[in-house]
């Protein structure tokens, strides 16, 4: 039996690193609690994502087989995962705000007579339990939220509200269950391909970001010749997308992409709630606004209050010369 479970994601056997920061929060929620966490994978074969994440610090690692997990159904999904968490008998169930998750983690709730609390963005412990957090109204109010009734307690977090590189390494166990899986009703169609984005955003270790400050279209690549000389990528709040100025795969934010780099810098963002929400968890945040008032100061750990045509060209001068 475990105190905390965590969905461990993939697709062919491929890891979702979105997984990874759940095992951040399973840790650090055991840690504060006292409670020791393991992760389970679905899959029809000894799936090698196991070995991934039997490098970190977990108890163990179940792996529930069977040959209908092959590829992923809700149905299918929510018979092996019930069928572990009724087996471990956890307090908590911890995963990863992602499509899959909100596809099926609902069926198997339900069918415990359990609720999900769903798209948290952190905690905190009140005694022995938890009171979560989640946005409410598109962003602009935090919700707190207390667990009631019996356990399993089902929470998923927003992405970025834990950093994978927080995950404790160790030595887990790994351990294969055979499940049972009733008839599989629904049928997927291929998947749903988006046009290939020429970032993954989420993968950037620094992100230069540009906002109605940069003015016009053409100043953008003053903000690219930083991004480059740091050897970062380019994004964007709403506006820029809205105005066709860059990609909307570039977009950072509610609407757009939920980032956590190490070091992200926004030139010209005045830091509403929606964009926050989308890059709060970056390591290092450095911001140039001419507004001292802008919100974006709230949550950066360095700040100019200026001109980003008078700061970047400096910044860009005093990288070129570090790195020479």
């Amino acid at each position: 039996m475990s105190d905390i479970l965590v969905f461990i994601e993939h697709k062919d056997c491929v890891l979702n690193k979105a997984s990874v920061e759940a095992v951040a929060a399973a840790q650090k929620i055991g840690s504060d609690l006292g409670l020791k966490a393991a992760a389970v994978i679905l899959c029809d074969k000894d799936c090698p994502v196991s070995r991934e994440i039997s490098g970190y610090d977990l108890e163990k690692v179940i792996v529930a087989r069977n040959e209908k997990l092959a590829q992923y159904s809700p149905d299918a999904y929510a018979d092996a995962f019930a069928a572990i968490v009724a087996a471990e008998a956890p307090k908590y169930v911890i995963m990863s705000h992602t499509y899959q998750v909100r596809d099926f983690a609902p069926k198997v709730a339900a069918r415990l007579g359990r609720e999900i609390v769903g798209d948290c963005i952190r905690y905190r412990v009140e005694g022995s339990s938890l009171v979560l957090t989640r946005r409410i109204f598109l962003g602009k109010l935090d919700a707190d939220v207390s667990l009631g009734g019996d356990a399993p307690y089902f929470v998923t977090f927003q992405s970025g509200a834990f950093r994978s590189d927080d995950a404790k390494t160790g030595t887990a166990a790994v351990e294969n269950r055979e499940v049972d899986v009733a008839a599989v009703r629904m049928t997927s169609e291929e998947p749903f391909r988006e046009a290939k984005a020429a970032v993954d955003l989420t993968k950037s270790n620094v992100i230069v970001a540009i906002g109605r400050g940069i003015k016009s279209q053409e100043n953008i690549a003053l903000a690219e010749k930083l991004a480059e000389a740091l050897g970062g990528d380019l994004a964007a709040s709403r506006p820029i997308c809205d105005s066709d100025w860059l990609p909307i795969d570039r977009q950072i934010g509610s609407s757009g992409q939920t980032v956590a780099p190490k070091l992200y810098i926004a030139l010209g963002i005045s830091g509403a709630i929606q964009h926050i929400v989308g890059m709060k968890n970056s390591g290092t945040i450095v911001a140039i606004n001419k507004d001292a008032e802008a919100p974006i100061f709230d949550i950066a750990d360095y700040g100019i209050v200026g001109d980003l045509f008078e700061a970047v060209p400096v910044m860009i001068d005093e990288v070129q010369k570090a790195k020479a």
